[in-house]
């Protein structure tokens, strides 16, 4: 019991950091601040559920299988937020699926040598989620222009979203993403794998 009750508490918390990336508010007032702590806390949130659960049952393919968990609880939530008001075509498509896949190769091309898995596969993880999540973005509506097109009606005059300064703090969120990525995600895979013993 309590490892279903893990894995649905990890994918829900997912999906609740993934809608907050999603918001195009956000995006809009903190522009490639949020993209890098979404995806070091996605790339964290998907490690250490898909190690637990990968180490639990020792069968390769599993990772994939908890990414897809999370992918559909996402779609879920996200239509429900669309019935709230939000545009649809600020969907999400399944960025962690490659990541969790590369976590299944790790454990699969290492014969299930679980601290192979974790240094490896931990590395890879953090490493590819931001680019994965960064191509999730080129593919989906520009979050400024949604912004404009659809503005809260709570919000005042005063915080109305303005264009941020992109770069002004980091040359490139894709490489900072990946770089705290690939150092946290090994820690968060070490935790998933001690869960198991």
């Amino acid at each position: 019991c309590t490892h279903y009750l893990f894995i649905v508490v990890v994918a829900v918390n997912s999906t609740l950091l993934t809608i907050n990336a999603g918001d195009y508010i956000f995006y809009t007032d903190w522009a490639w601040t949020s993209f890098v702590i979404f995806s070091i806390s996605q790339s964290l949130m998907l490690v250490v559920g898909a190690c637990y659960y990968l180490t639990f049952t020792g069968v390769p393919g599993t990772a994939t299988y908890y990414a897809l968990i999370m992918t559909v609880y996402t779609w879920v939530a996200k239509g429900a937020w669309f019935a709230l008001g939000y545009p649809y075509d600020f969907i999400v498509t399944p960025v962690w699926l490659p990541s969790a896949m590369l976590l299944d190769l790790a454990y699969w091309a290492t014969k299930k040598n679980k601290h192979s898995l974790i240094l490896f596969g931990g590395v890879m993880c953090g490493m590819s989620l931001p680019l994965f999540n960064m191509v999730n973005l080129i593919t989906v509506a520009d979050p400024l222009e949604t912004a404009f097109k659809y503005p809260r009606p709570t919000l005042p005059p005063y915080m109305t979203p303005i264009e941020p300064a992109v770069g002004k703090f980091y040359n490139s969120p894709v490489a900072l993403g990946a770089g705290a990525g690939a150092v946290l995600s090994v820690t968060m895979a070490a935790l998933g794998c001690k869960l198991n013993t």
